[in-house]
């Protein structure tokens, strides 16, 4: 009996080794994950902190349009989001995978639609049209790449300490991703700023550039990034192999809408999200008119890319030491005091400079935290379903879903604050209530809005202990 007893248990540890050792992910598999995740972060900074501006002076839309333009984008991209999960989760397995194809399939049609966003049609009458058009056709090809990508979490390894690893690698090539979206756009774009008209104050301003040189450098830039993004997708698509599970979609969307710590989690991240899109939004503006920056805002998003950038192994260090409960109180609250001094102190480009570098931290965390702690959600649904399988899509699907439209909403009034404001487009200064306006959104509002989601993540229940004790019963069923 003992020697029965010893073969078992040697079969068991050697049956655990090998699964272990199949579910481990090589750096080159890892990277080629990562990669995927930065055609997302690059388009989405490009149209997140220049399409207002390119709108407004560029295109020379009325704001009302370009806030109707901004909300209605959002709002579809997302309830778009929702429905490619149930598609992604209804189409049939394949040789590659049944994500991987959407991710292929869906980005020539995407870069296309990418590029003709920043294209100044010559007609102008139907220049809202075309913008809302392709600005939802791109979000809409968008979501085909993003809702897969998202879910392949799920299915590059069953092992929890290897997700992890991968999401860390996936955050950093994300952040990454901001980074050379800004440059690209901001540094191009940035040589050749739309010429501003003057009013009687400042009237002896004079400029070189014209306003077809701004429009060449958009489409140079947006051409750059169309190039990245097909070349992130066939790293991805070649890269990452997709292990088969079964899934399902309405059968499971009762139960994981019902499950609490994914609520919680949404509505933390929801409210935050909502803080740095205002911010993100409304930054270039702000750097424009407010501080006086105008020759400057492209550098200054850059060095809080970069800040962000080098800051996101010591989170990934940080919520692995102390958990990642702790770091969210920790990393989205570092990045309040930025927000109160970049409005306080006059202007001054070195002290922005300081400014801009320290809340580049806060920012690397609400990158790294919310895609870090979805994994233990779907984890602890699990746990507590163990038969009710395959509903990963639902849990990515629709918590883009919240975020994407709340954005929209949040981009949609910060618009129509500044046209109700006085904005006057290309101007080369604007009216004092543009300048108290543009303060609130980048300041006063995302603060209350990060306080409101720090409030929610208090009832957050996932805390270290009983993630690694969902970690075992997972290893158990297995």
């Amino acid at each position: 009996r003992e020697r029965e007893r010893e073969r078992e248990r040697e079969t068991g540890e050697r049956e655990t080794g090998e699964r272990e050792s199949k579910n481990r992910l090589s750096v080159c598999n890892k990277l080629c994950y990562a990669v995927g995740g930065a055609p997302y972060q690059i388009t989405g900074c490009a149209l997140g902190f220049f399409l207002q501006i390119y709108l407004l002076d560029v295109a020379q839309l009325d704001p009302f349009y370009a806030s109707i333009i901004l909300f209605v984008g959002r709002a579809w991209d997302a309830i778009t989001d929702p429905t490619i999960g149930f598609l992604v989760s209804r189409s049939p397995w394949t040789r590659f995978g049944r994500m991987l194809p959407w991710i292929l399939f869906s980005t020539p049609l995407a870069v296309v639609s990418y590029f003709l966003i920043w294209y100044v049609p010559v007609f102008e009458d139907g220049r809202v049209i075309w913008y809302l058009v392709f600005y939802c056709l791109f979000q809409t090809l968008q979501t085909c790449f993003h809702v897969p990508y998202s879910a392949l979490t799920m299915f590059i390894s069953e092992d929890q300490k290897e997700r992890d690893s991968a999401t860390a690698y996936r955050m950093t090539v994300e952040v990454l991703g901001t980074v050379i979206g800004t440059a690209v756009q901001g540094q191009i774009v940035g040589m050749a700023n739309a010429p501003c008209i003057p009013t009687p104050v400042n009237a002896t301003i004079t400029t070189v550039i014209t306003l077809d040189q701004t429009k060449t450098a958009y489409n140079i830039a947006s051409g750059v990034i169309c190039s990245i993004y097909v070349l992130c997708a066939v790293v991805l698509f070649f890269g990452v192999k997709e292990k088969k599970e079964r899934m399902s979609f309405w059968q499971g969307i009762r139960l994981v809408m019902g499950h609490g710590p994914y609520v919680k989690l949404v509505m933390g991240f929801l409210f935050t999200s909502l803080a740095f899109m205002l911010l993100e939004g409304n930054f270039a503006l702000f750097c424009c008119y407010t501080l006086g920056l105008r020759n400057d805002f492209q550098n200054i998003l850059l060095v809080i890319m970069l800040a962000a950038t080098l800051t996101i192994p010591f989170w990934q260090w940080f919520l692995t030491k102390f958990g990642k409960k702790t770091a969210v109180y920790i990393g989205i609250s570092s990045v309040i005091p930025f927000m109160i001094l970049v409005v306080c102190v006059k202007s001054n480009l070195i002290i922005t400079y300081l400014v801009s570098f320290a809340a580049g931290v806060g920012v690397a965390a609400a990158f790294l935290l919310p895609w870090s702690m979805l994994p233990d959600v779907v984890d602890d649904f699990q746990v507590q379903n163990p038969d009710s399988r395959g509903h990963e899509a639902i849990f990515y699907s629709f918590y883009v879903f919240f975020t994407k439209f709340a954005s929209g909403i949040s981009l949609g009034i910060s618009t129509l604050s500044l046209d109700f404001a006085g904005y006057m487009t290309r101007g080369c200064t604007q009216p004092e209530n543009v300048d108290i306006t543009l303060k609130v959104l980048v300041s006063a509002a995302p603060i209350g809005l990060l306080l409101i989601g720090l409030v929610i993540f208090r009832s957050y229940p996932i805390d270290e202990e009983r993630r690694q004790g969902n970690r075992k019963l997972l290893q158990e069923q297995r």
